[in-house]
């Protein structure tokens, strides 16, 4: 049985680290990590239905958004959350307006509008549960959206005019995923295309 991991593994050990410190070793390093409260965690590759989705929406997403105030970027975009002191790389991140900077890092950004992970079996409890939470504490973030690498579900969270966040998932290939802050949506089929799943019997 394949064990999953909740969270990303401690990459250093040490009593805290400072912010600046984090960014000094994250400048040599070959590759990311998230720091949070003190501690830096090693962040985990991609497999190909990884990068076959993340290509697919990035594409999709791309075009949608052309002569709009809003653009897309990859998990190079380094972001940070001044609220709880989380770095991290999103799979996907949508920032309109323009990019503000980090107060202690000018090449992290604040205040994304949308942010897509794409979940693999290990990082998904983290990615549903703590990593939500963090990201709750982003004044700016309008929709926070899942995508399964290893089966056909996506899901679409959105905050309504009451502040709450609402759950929309998708499970079958014919669904469409609503961006319900952009005005737009993009069929399952297309983020799945080229995707192969593992048929376990």
């Amino acid at each position: 049985m394949d064990e999953i991991v909740n969270e990303p593994a401690v990459a250093y050990q040490k009593r805290h680290y400072t912010v600046e410190e984090y960014l000094e070793m994250e400048k040599a390093s070959t590759v990311k990590h998230e720091y949070f409260q003190g501690e830096i965690f090693a962040m985990s590759g991609a497999g190909d239905n990884h990068n076959e989705i993340f290509s697919n929406v990035f594409i999709k997403i791309g075009n949608k958004l052309k002569g709009t105030p809003c653009r897309p970027y990859g998990s190079d975009k380094r972001m940070n959350i001044p609220e709880n002191t989380l770095f991290t790389y999103p799979d996907i991140s949508i920032y309109c307006n323009g990019l503000t900077h980090s107060d202690v890092d000018e090449d992290a950004s604040i205040l994304p509008t949308v942010i897509i992970e794409i979940l693999s079996p290990s990082t998904k409890n983290y990615d549903k549960g703590k990593k939500f939470n963090l990201y709750k504490d982003i004044p700016s973030l309008k929709e926070y959206i899942m995508i399964d690498s290893e089966s056909v579900s996506v899901e679409a969270y959105y905050i309504d005019d009451e502040q709450n966040w609402i759950l929309n998932k998708h499970e079958e290939i014919s669904d469409r995923l609503t961006f319900a802050s952009m005005g737009f949506d993009v069929p399952l089929a297309d983020i799945y295309e080229y995707v192969r799943f593992n048929r376990k019997r």
